[in-house]
């Protein structure tokens, strides 16, 4: 029971991440209809955001320490906005109205673009990240001498998770910006009709997922204190697997889908094989696909006549 419990806090602290991830990739779904595959390498981006700047804060004497990682949070959400917004402007933007296959073929592009640019500006080998919130507390001691523990950082994660989903559906359902962005995901042309922006609409929810994104690089890079530039790959599918099992255009979808592939994958290293425990992941996408396509919160897709 205390080894179940302790991967259960795991598992949620790594989907609070996914999640994190994968309300970029259903946001964009949800207003423009397509995929952003290039979602993953901003969050990877945030990551090495993460290692310059706690690099730089070391050489001038600053400690790693809780202020210190807010600053960095702060600091790495401007540039992973900017990439949202490059790769909405030059990947996405362009060819809206073309065939539906040439934009994810773009992000495609622009995802393995991002990838070699970060491999050739910091070298292909894994990067060391100083541990922010060491130590935490004990929350159950087994008989065998197993104990249960949650780390400082843990808290910090999922606490941050839960402030930033409060805050987004707030944004969303109480601000103009929100009001324009259901607008669009309803009906695009309407909205332009109605005298909204939809270009600014659009090029800001890029924006906001992959700030979202690049929070989350920040706190994976200081929760696993090691990062790669090709960790935004598989990290991204598993975010897209999560949106998709929680229901693609759903952010509270997005969210829950998260938490239960974080759950996944934390319970199948415990108990099975940890080599495949990505395998167990997919079949799960596998699975959602054939027997429930919407997801567990996503709504039937009504096509307009």
């Amino acid at each position: 029971m205390e080894y179940f419990l302790q991967q259960a806090i795991n598992g949620l602290t790594l989907g609070a991440v996914y999640g994190l991830i994968a309300i970029g990739y259903t946001m964009v779904y949800g207003i423009i209809g397509m995929i952003n595959f290039a979602h993953g390498e901003v969050y990877m981006i945030g990551s090495f955001i993460a290692v310059i700047l706690l690099a730089l804060l070391g050489a001038w004497g600053f400690p790693p320490s809780l202020a210190i990682l807010l600053i960095v949070l702060l600091a790495a959400i401007p540039f992973t906005s900017a990439f949202g917004w490059a790769i909405e402007r030059v990947a996405y933007r362009p060819l809206r109205g073309s065939f539906r296959l040439a934009p994810l073929i773009s992000a495609i592009g622009m995802s393995i673009f991002l990838q070699n640019l970060v491999q050739f500006l910091q070298g292909a080998r894994n990067k060391p990240v100083p541990t922010a919130l060491p130590g935490g507390f004990t929350l159950m001691e087994a008989a065998s001498g197993f104990t249960v523990q949650v780390r400082w950082l843990q808290i910090v994660v999922v606490a941050m998770t839960v402030i930033l989903m409060v805050g987004l559906t707030l944004l969303i359902q109480r601000t103009s910006f929100g009001r324009a962005q259901r607008a669009c995901e309803q009906d695009m042309k309407m909205a332009m009709l109605l005298g909204i922006d939809v270009n600014a609409t659009i090029a800001r929810t890029f924006v906001l997922g992959a700030a979202l994104a690049g929070i989350a690089g920040v706190m994976v890079a200081y929760y696993y204190n090691v990062v790669h530039f090709y960790d935004g790959f598989l990290a991204g599918l598993k975010a897209f697997t999560a949106a998709v099992l929680g229901g693609i255009g759903s952010v509270p979808g997005a969210m829950l889908g998260g938490l239960l592939i974080g759950l996944i994958e934390a319970l199948w290293s415990a108990y099975f094989s940890i080599e495949y425990k990505d395998v167990a992941v997919f079949s799960v996408l596998v699975l959602v696909l054939i027997f429930r396509p919407t997801g567990i919160l996503g709504r039937p897709e009504i096509e307009k006549v």
